[in-house]
């Protein structure tokens, strides 16, 4: 197994992995929209939405794989009202390559978090 960190702080803090590369898939923790160098969090849903998935990128990118490797995808959300208008942004960063997906309405630590994602694909091809 391989460990992969975003840099964020509640790594460490909590004891946990950004993702995990083990026999051929990438399974990403739930990533939410901090900008994990300044630790700051955008305002509003489609922000915070962009700026998770940004980050979720990263973190595939870095085991080696990528969005359009995602097999399944889950989201979640402390208000299911604010789901609607996250669609564009995950149409768009999904592509043709669509994954199985669920949405959960659940508390998140911080109150100001508005989405949280994870993620697991496979190893791009070759890897």
């Amino acid at each position: 197994m391989q460990r992969f960190s975003s840099g964020s702080e509640f790594e460490g803090r909590i004891g946990y992995s950004r993702s995990v590369l083990c026999d051929g898939w990438v399974f990403v923790s739930g990533t939410t929209g901090y900008d994990y160098a300044t630790m700051t969090l955008p305002d509003g849903i489609g922000a915070q939405c962009q700026a998770a998935l940004d980050n979720l990128a990263r973190a595939l990118e870095a085991a080696g794989s990528g969005m359009d490797r995602v097999a399944r995808v889950t989201y979640m959300l402390p208000d299911r009202a604010d789901f609607p208008a996250c669609w564009p942004l995950l149409r768009a960063a999904w592509g043709a390559s669509a994954p199985a997906a669920t949405m959960i309405e659940c508390g998140l630590m911080e109150p100001a978090t508005r989405i949280e994602i994870e993620a697991t694909a496979r190893l791009r091809e070759g890897r």
